[in-house]
C-alpha cells in the first residue's frame, strides 16, 4: 500500500498546482489527496495568513497542529476518520465554522470554549446522546446547525427531534439548513 501523503507534500502540490505561496495564501484546499493524508502536523504551522483550510476527504484521524494558524476562520474536515474534536481548542478565540460532518465524532466537550464559532456542520457522525448535543448551547455565537444522520437524530421522528433541539438550544437560528421559527 502506499504511504500517506504528509501535509508538506500535499502543500508543496498545492503550490505547484496554484502558483501560490501557501505561508501567504489565505484559502488553502487539501483535500482528495492520493495517497490521503493521514496526519495532521507541524507542517500547518507556516500556514499564518490562511482564513479557510479544507483537508476533507482524507483520512486524518485526529485534529492537531492548529496552534498557529491565528487567522484561520473556516476549518473543513468533513469525509475524514476523526473521532473526537479535542485539538480545535487553539482556534477558540477566531474559528467561525468548522465543517467535520461524516466522521466518527461520538464526544465534542472542546466544542464548548469556541468563543467565535457560528457555524457547525456536524452531520453523520457517532452522537448519540442529548448530554453531547447540549454541549452546542454553550458558544455564545453558535447559529447554525446541521445535526442530522447522527445516532440520537435518528431515535425519535424529525418533528420531534427538532423541536427538542430547538428547546435545548436557544441561540440556534438555522438547523439542518432550516430556519428556527420559534413559537411563543
Amino acid at each position: 500500500m502506499a504511504k500517506a501523503t504528509t501535509i508538506k507534500d500535499a502543500l508543496a502540490r498545492w503550490e505547484e498546482r496554484t502558483k501560490l505561496d501557501s505561508t501567504k495564501a489565505t484559502d488553502i484546499g487539501l483535500q482528495f489527496q492520493w495517497p490521503p493524508v493521514e496526519k495532521m502536523d507541524g507542517t500547518l504551522a507556516t500556514l499564518v495568513d490562511c482564513r479557510k483550510l479544507s483537508l476533507s476527504s482524507n483520512m486524518i484521524e485526529k485534529i492537531a497542529g492548529l496552534g498557529n494558524l491565528k487567522n484561520l476562520r473556516i476549518l473543513c474536515l468533513a469525509r475524514n476518520n476523526i473521532k473526537a474534536l479535542t485539538g480545535i481548542e487553539p482556534l477558540s478565540d477566531t474559528l467561525e465554522e468548522l465543517w467535520i460532518s461524516y466522521n466518527i465524532i461520538e464526544k465534542i466537550k472542546p466544542i464548548e470554549s469556541m468563543k467565535a464559532l457560528k457555524v457547525f456542520y456536524v452531520s453523520n457522525n457517532s452522537i448519540k446522546d442529548w448530554s453531547e448535543f447540549t454541549r452546542m448551547a454553550i458558544p455564545p455565537k453558535l447559529e447554525e446547525i446541521t445535526f442530522l444522520g447522527n445516532p440520537l437524530y435518528e431515535l425519535m421522528d424529525e418533528a420531534a427531534f427538532r423541536s427538542e433541539a430547538i428547546r435545548r438550544l436557544p441561540n440556534m437560528k438555522k438547523l439542518d439548513g432550516e430556519t428556527v421559527i420559534r413559537g411563543d
